[in-house]
């Protein structure tokens, strides 16, 4: 497995985050929230959406079994709205924008292996409950815990979208009135021996309304922004503050830039700090592995390093298209573990069972939870009630592992 964990005397790492009205993001929502109608309407949809906007257009693509009937065109304005794309001078707005919907329904070669699983046609049962559902592509997902939070996430990605959801609160409550809905974060990070030292950098994007001088713009978001979501003990008088940087940000949204749904997939996991398998989550119901397998790699190594077994650890999972049964399963440490890696893997063997319906039914992912994850991360969300950030094993696995 890759291994980003760096032990050198120093080293920089750094992680991004956008708002929710960047352009990809508005995407990733609009995927969610039809998702989430889908689900009301039946939890057994079987929902892939993808959505593209772009100036003045909005496209719905993707394979969509339901019973039941949503208002596509509806909700994707609704989404619009709610993310602050209000007023016709923003150029892109809920009203007037043009939406074109292009869905069909799920393969059925695909629905055919989901709905009985490779073990149940081989006759390779051991529940008839659990092995019946068939994963719903091939791939690999990424889980990961460290010790540098309290929510058990790399600093860096947990400091992105905390500065982003503070540039998305200014502007909504107006403490900072000029803003638009449009804006990014990025933030280094300098390590040393493992352990956060110091902010090198901060880099804040934010649109905003035309006539606004940049040095109203460079002091408000760095006192109501970053000094108020960057503990004072990592900032120094040498951090470096990059405001805007390319001059003005009047002109944001899909009239700036195409967006599409999964294209900030190592913003919305875990930033640079460990590998990723390629698969977005957005727009996608939980028998797509992408998504409830990456869910439960997270719950399983959030109890592990809660439960004190190691400070870091990644696991990888994967998985082929019409099996039950994950192909694999390994996990890495980097030497931080308080056992041995092999008595961690055995433990999560046990207490995890990463079978697709095991997954399904344990973190109760057949509800309509998704849009609230579309926006400022998956994983370490102490804002949101996920039942992938639960820690309710840790007591059991410590006391297994004799710790």
């Amino acid at each position: 497995m890759t291994n980003s964990f760096n032990q050198a005397d120093s080293y920089l790492a750094t992680a991004e985050c956008v708002t929710e009205g960047h352009p990809d993001k508005l995407c990733d929502q609009i995927s969610d929230a039809i998702l989430d109608a889908m689900l009301a309407r039946d939890p057994f949809a079987r929902v892939a959406c993808e959505v593209s906007v772009a100036m003045g257009m909005v496209i719905v693509l993707g394979e969509v079994t339901c019973e039941g009937y949503v208002e596509i065109p509806n909700i994707v304005r609704q989404v619009i709205k709610d993310v602050g794309y209000t007023k016709p001078e923003y150029g892109f707005d809920y009203r007037t924008c043009g939406v074109l919907v292009s869905i069909k329904e799920q393969s059925s070669d695909i629905a055919a292996g989901v709905g009985q699983s490779l073990e149940m046609r081989t006759g390779e049962v051991t529940d008839e409950i659990l092995d019946r559902t068939g994963a719903g592509d091939q791939g690999m997902m990424i889980g990961f815990a460290c010790r540098e939070t309290p929510e058990l996430m790399p600093l860096p990605v947990a400091l992105a979208h905390k500065l982003c959801q503070s540039l998305a609160q200014v502007r909504k409550s107006g403490a900072v009135p000029y803003l638009r809905p449009d804006g990014k974060s990025q933030i280094t990070i300098e390590y040393s021996h493992g352990m956060p030292k110091r902010v090198l950098c901060v880099v804040l994007g934010a649109q905003h309304d035309p006539g606004v001088e940049r040095k109203t713009i460079e002091h408000d978001l760095i006192e109501q922004v970053i000094r108020k979501t960057i503990p004072d003990n990592l900032l120094d008088s040498e951090t470096e503050y990059y405001i805007n940087s390319a001059g003005q940000f009047i002109i944001g949204g899909p009239v700036s830039d195409t967006g599409f749904t999964g294209r900030k997939i190592v913003a919305d996991t875990y930033g640079s700090a460990c590998g990723h398998g390629g698969g977005c989550f957005s727009g996608k119901d939980p028998t797509k592995v992408d998504r409830s397998a990456a869910y439960m790699a997270r719950y399983a190594a959030k109890n592990i390093v809660a439960a004190g077994l190691a400070d870091y650890v990644q696991l990888q999972v994967a998985y082929t298209i019409g099996k039950a049964r994950p192909l694999s399963l390994a996990i890495e440490t980097s030497g931080t573990g308080k056992v041995p890696d092999e008595v961690i893997s055995k433990l999560i063997k046990k207490h995890f069972d990463f079978r697709l319906e095991a997954i399904i039914r344990a973190l109760d992912l057949r509800r309509p939870i998704y849009r609230q994850t579309a926006t400022y991360g998956h994983f370490g969300r102490v804002d949101l009630d996920l039942p992938w950030e639960r820690t309710d094993k840790a007591e059991i696995l410590r006391g297994e592992a004799g710790l």
